[in-house]
């Protein structure tokens, strides 16, 4: 009988550290699984560890099969904004995401509803190119209440404090490659004692993009003392910020301001420079100085940014000097990154924490390196590093 008795109660401890096994595994697995979609901010959000399930995969690339991105960009009337989209949602399916690609059409209340529209299908992160970048407060307000993380994507979001990171280029060194390029193209450096003046006007970015005043600042930081020393003459008068950004990079009003100084403020004098900070103010300058009779052996320095098809082939033959060349493909890969670390609850790669205040915050950024591209280098830069192909410049009208 006590034998039996002893039996009886070594079974039972048995059972009793089996069932506790089981329940704490249980118990385990549900508190870690949903810890960063429980996170109430973006920070806990990243912060937060995830379960193995959850981790890289052991081949080292991210594993995002179940989970929902929602990308928001501002525009497909620019042929940059449709690669970033694009190159972001290939990368994240090629990762197992599903996508929700959707373009604002330079609407900005389009672009509140369609993040809406993503925070109702509950994505798991929210990629976010804003049209207007202090227009977005309450919706993005609305996704940190639901639980989602937001990644600003090229254009740094203001005035919120609901934003993880940030992936760009560098935006003031975008203007201070253009600058540069001017400088040594034109040796403004020694044009002064040369005798040489240069005439100039300013075709700047959208005054609702931060990134625009940054590349303002870029450029002035290497040609203000020109513009001060009169080595480089803009007879509109018109230098400021204020006074230069076309609102929404619009290619028609940039020809419409080059038209109108054509007209008033060079019918007796040349055009030397077209300082533009974006392709589409090119486009709109070259329409209006043909317009206006230039040719090929009067044309002016017309400068750029974002290597569009276009722009390379107007590069090529000579009406546009140079642009900015800016690898989306690259930028994407950050961004993915990026939303690997919210989701899964990694670091991603950072290079700046101090530049990029949004005015309630300094949010973390990787920066990529712009590079000014013209006739001599695009074959380098474009064709060999499999941006584009010749079949793609010969197509592109």
């Amino acid at each position: 009988m006590k034998k039996l008795i002893a039996l009886l109660l070594s079974l039972a401890m048995v059972l009793s550290l089996a069932a506790c096994g089981s329940s704490s595994s249980t118990a385990e697995t549900k508190t870690e699984e949903p810890a960063a979609a429980e996170a109430s901010t973006p920070t806990e959000a990243v912060e937060a560890v995830g379960d193995a399930s959850a981790a890289p995969s052991t081949d080292g690339a991210l594993d995002l099969t179940g989970k929902k991105i929602g990308l928001a960009m501002p525009t497909q009337s620019s042929e940059r904004w449709i690669n970033d989209g694009n190159n972001m949602k290939t990368q994240l399916e090629a990762l197992g995401a599903e996508v929700v690609l959707q373009y604002g059409d330079d609407d900005i209340q389009q672009q509140v509803s369609q993040i809406e529209g993503m925070i109702a299908q509950q994505v798991d992160c929210l990629v976010i190119a804003a049209i207007d970048s202090g227009s977005l407060t309450t919706v993005e307000q609305a996704a940190a209440d639901a639980g989602i993380p937001i990644i600003a994507y090229d254009r740094l979001l203001m005035d919120t404090e609901n934003v993880t990171y940030y992936a760009t280029f560098d935006n003031k060194g975008v203007g201070v490659a253009i600058a540069k390029y001017v400088e040594e193209k034109l040796d403004l450096a020694n044009a002064k004692a040369d005798g040489k003046t240069y005439t100039c006007e300013l075709f700047m970015g959208s005054p609702d993009d931060n990134n625009a005043l940054f590349l303002y600042n870029g450029i002035m930081e290497v040609l203000g003392g020109y513009f001060e020393d009169g080595t480089l003459d803009v007879k509109s008068g018109r230098t400021s910020f204020q006074d230069t950004c076309i609102l929404r990079w619009s290619q028609e009003t940039a020809q419409q301001w080059c038209e109108n100084y054509l007209a008033s403020s060079y019918a007796d004098a040349h055009l030397d420079i077209c300082l533009c900070a974006f392709d589409g103010f090119a486009y709109g300058c070259k329409a209006a100085l043909t317009s206006a009779g230039y040719t090929a052996e009067n044309w002016p320095l017309i400068t750029g940014q974002d290597c569009e098809l276009m722009a390379t082939k107007n590069i090529i033959d000579g009406t546009q000097t140079m642009s900015i060349y800016k690898d989306t493909r690259l930028l994407a890969e950050k961004c993915v990154s990026m939303v690997g670390a919210v989701v899964l609850g990694t670091e991603p790669e950072i290079n700046d924490t101090e530049q990029y205040n949004n005015n309630v915050k300094v949010v973390p950024t990787y920066m990529c390196t712009p590079v000014a591209v013209d006739k001599d280098n695009y074959q380098e830069y474009l064709i060999d590093s499999g941006y584009y192909t010749e079949a793609d410049l010969n197509a592109a009208s």
